[in-house]
């Protein structure tokens, strides 16, 4: 089921031959397509299901679905009785957890431009540039090297305000001393990969460079704790543990890996409160972001890692290393 303009689009990528324009996908911009028949929730699930009963009715991505679309389907599902909308992630995040072989090479593949984008900005980066056109080296760089496109919209933070863990560049400009926050993520294939780190723009300060070591530290010591078979919860306990001894648990926003594959995001987390063993083949980001309200001043460290059965497959395996331009 697609948008009613998407059917070249479709017709040319689908692997499926039956393709239905419906109008709940239309645009934000909600036209209303004159003079063209489209089909409705209705006329397909008459299609596939027939006169059969329908009790139950889930959506894998609901919290992703917009509240137009939720309507319509809700509203289509009248017809068989009092069917409510149940959330089905779990069902496709069960398959996404674990990557196969085919997915892993796409994800290798991303990681590779994803590095190789990271060392273009380095060697170009410099002070007077805007974090606008620090993104705009990423972007063209990548796509250069054959990236589909980004894995997220790329972000670069410099000096007061880089403690925004999720942001967009500003038109603010680089300036001499400043701590900048370089988040650069390349898709390929579908599959996304990501590296985060911080570039001090003259000699860091004794300040900078502690915050900088810290962070990689903790990145480096949660990483040491995936294998197949620990307890997701008890990872994230120990992260917490571990940011605090090192004088940064005031700075810490939330555990230290997600899932990652087709998109950067995805499920599950590595949190306190999760409840699943590690198994072989689960995709993460290494995500330690730390960041402080009072000096407006934060960085994030991210890395992309596999699960294997003695401990972790590391994709992007950026340097860990204390960043300095010259300026």
């Amino acid at each position: 089921m697609i948008g009613p303009e998407s059917m070249t689009y479709a017709s040319d990528r689908s692997k499926i031959e039956k393709i239905r324009r419906i109008k709940a996908f239309r645009e934000s911009s909600e036209p209303e397509y004159p003079g063209h028949v489209m089909d409705t929730f209705n006329s397909v699930m008459k299609e596939m299901i027939g006169d059969k009963k329908v009790t139950r009715f889930g959506v894998a991505g609901l919290p992703l679905m917009t509240i137009g679309v939720y309507e319509a389907l809700s509203e289509a599902l009248q017809v068989y009785g009092d069917v409510k909308i149940e959330k089905a992630d779990a069902v496709v995040n069960k398959l996404r957890m674990h990557k196969s072989e085919n997915e892993l090479a796409c994800m290798r593949a991303a990681a590779k431009i994803t590095a190789q984008t990271f060392d273009y900005v380095l060697e170009n980066i410099k002070v007077g540039m805007t974090e606008q056109q620090v993104a705009g080296l990423a972007l063209g760089k990548m796509h250069e090297l054959g990236a589909e496109r980004e894995s997220y919209p790329v972000w670069v933070l410099t000096g007061k305000g880089s403690n925004q863990a999720i942001s967009r560049p500003r038109n603010k400009k680089i300036e001499k001393g400043d701590l900048t926050h370089i988040q650069i993520g390349a898709r390929v294939d579908g599959y996304a990969s990501t590296i985060g780190r911080a570039v001090v723009f003259g000699k860091a300060t004794p300040e900078q460079k502690d915050l900088i070591e810290a962070c990689y530290k903790a990145q480096e010591l949660a990483i040491g704790m995936l294998k197949a078979g620990v307890p997701a919860c008890e990872i994230a306990k120990k992260h917490i543990e571990n940011v605090t001894a090192l004088g940064y648990g005031d700075w810490l926003l939330y555990g230290p890996f997600h899932g990652n594959g087709t998109m950067e995001g995805e499920a599950p987390w590595i949190e306190t409160d999760a409840d699943f063993l590690l198994e072989e083949n689960m995709a993460f980001c290494a995500c330690i972001f730390l960041g402080s309200a009072e000096k407006e001043i934060g960085l994030r460290m991210e890395d992309v890692l596999v699960v294997t059965k003695d401990g972790c497959e590391n994709l992007t395996n950026y340097p860990r290393k204390l960043f300095e331009i010259e300026c």
